[in-house]
């Protein structure tokens, strides 16, 4: 994750879930840090467009899961 004045705050996470044969990875944006809008896409190639759709539901649903998940791209924080 960086952080920039004009940008704010753009980080990545790529991750799998256990029993998914596909990886995943959210972009994630926060001008101050606090309201993240993200973005959710497959890796490698393209998969199950279902399975997309339902992890989608699953994070705007599981607010630790969501939070885990910009706790991660936050650790890599690197200020420019």
């Amino acid at each position: 994750m960086t952080f920039t004045k004009e940008d704010g705050y753009v980080g990545k996470v790529q991750f799998e879930l256990p029993g998914d044969s596909n990886q995943y990875e959210i972009a994630l944006h926060s001008k101050r840090g606090s309201d993240w809008g993200y973005g959710l896409f497959f890796v490698k190639e393209s998969g199950d467009e279902e399975k997309l759709l339902v992890l989608e539901e699953q994070l705007e649903e599981d607010d630790e899961l969501f939070d885990y998940l910009v706790d991660t791209a936050k650790a890599a924080l690197v200020k420019e």
